[in-house]
């Protein structure tokens, strides 16, 4: 491989939450004696970013002034570029996309042009912690539509379920996570299609959090919402960031797709309302240098790496963890363990499950925040050799001691 995603990044004491929040509240606490922290909760990547991203950064730092700026037009440039390459957006225009300095502030700006405070909003559940939080606290109220697994183990949602649940709640906006976090689906063409006429019968207006869209594992192929009919592109807004792809959460910094002219000036007026909503300088450079020929490889790397991680990891679990299942997920970098029935079988609780792991150094995270009533959320997105060394403390220590 042309770059690196094999050595051991050392991350203590450099502001990164995943290793030096450890023991904090909501956090994985700190590993006994003897054992190394192996970060697997937040989900971002330790792995180096691509060079160009640094470069980019670096070059412009440089230059000692950072002042008020408008955004280049290589910043737009970049992006069109991207989706046009990666999601075959051919006919996507400059002015469909927009600045955001978050995904979740964006659903939060969308659900404000789509609904009222206290409107009932559709989610699929399990369910990203980031919305449970931001909804709550903007006072939206959450009706959760069940993912299930069917016979050959993958996430599938129930289109019955959903339109039962639209019907009596009333509900006219949803929140889409596509890929799905954190069971990582990646949605099929007539899933897609299928989900967003059921949004089209009952005019239910659609926030599409495709951030995850670049992380596509073993040959499968992300569907843009907004690509599956012309109902879908004028009544989604789609959120996309390029944090996920190149660990680029603490730069800040997304964007939105919008095509539907009246909803995106809409939208534009309600991110500006709290004046906050405008772009890092440094966020702007660091897109466009990820958005770079070499950020097109160093993903297309990345996801060949997670690939085989997951590989191992899922055969690890079948091979040595009897009582835990999980779905093999078909995007992002996290696993869902499903543990019920090897806690019953062993009388522990989830609790004590999850503790055994942080004592030995792996920092997994509580899968209740996310409506798994007994389950464990884990990162992937390290070396081959740290995921095998976490597996191998998880079989002696944990599961099998």
């Amino acid at each position: 491989m042309k770059y690196d995603f094999t050595s051991i990044m050392n991350r203590s004491g450099m502001d990164a939450i995943a290793v030096d929040g450890l023991g904090l509240e909501g956090a994985p606490a700190s590993p006994g004696e003897g054992f190394d922290i192996i970060p697997m909760w937040v989900a971002d990547m330790n792995f180096p970013t691509v060079p160009t991203v640094p470069e980019a950064i670096t070059a412009r730092t440089n230059a000692p002034h950072y002042g008020y700026f408008s955004p280049r037009e290589e910043y737009v440039d970049a992006i069109l570029k991207w989706q046009k390459t990666r999601n075959k957006s051919a006919d996507l225009t400059g002015e469909c996309i927009g600045y955001e300095n978050g995904v979740l502030g964006g659903v939060i700006s969308a659900l404000s042009v789509f609904c009222s405070r206290g409107d009932n909003v559709l989610l699929h559940s399990p369910t990203y912690i980031g919305f449970t939080k931001s909804l709550g606290n903007n006072g939206y109220h959450i009706v959760h539509s069940p993912l299930a697994l069917d016979g050959n183990g993958v996430y599938r949602m129930d289109f019955a379920d959903m339109e039962k649940k639209i019907t009596e709640n009333k509900i006219h906006a949803a929140i889409f996570c596509s890929p799905h976090n954190p069971c990582g689906r990646v949605w099929e063409k007539w899933e897609v299609e299928q989900f967003m006429e059921l949004c089209r019968k009952h005019d239910v207006m659609v926030v599409s959090d495709e951030i995850w869209s670049d992380i596509i594992l073993d040959g499968h192929r992300h569907i843009p919402t907004q690509s599956v009919s012309e109902d879908a592109r004028s009544r989604t807004v789609a959120l996309y960031a390029p944090s996920k792809t190149f660990n680029l959460a603490g730069l800040v910094g997304s964007y939105h797709i919008i095509y539907n002219k009246a909803l995106r000036e809409r939208m534009e007026k309600e991110s500006s309302l709290s004046h906050y909503n405008n772009m890092n300088l440094l966020s702007m450079y660091s897109l466009i240098g990820a958005y770079q020929p070499e950020g097109y490889e160093w993903v297309d790397e990345l996801c060949q790496v997670l690939s085989e991680n997951v590989r191992f990891a899922c055969t690890y679990i079948e091979e040595h963890f009897a009582g835990v299942r999980v779905s093999r997920p078909q995007g992002t970098y996290m696993l869902f363990l499903d543990c019920t029935e090897w806690c019953r079988a062993h009388g522990r609780t989830i609790d004590q499950l999850e503790k055994a792991g942080w004592d030995v150094g792996v920092a997994w995270q509580d899968g209740r925040m996310f409506h798994g009533p007994c389950h464990i959320r884990m990162n992937l997105a390290l070396p081959l050799s740290r995921v095998q060394e976490a597996f191998a403390r998880l079989d002696r220590y944990v599961f099998n001691a």
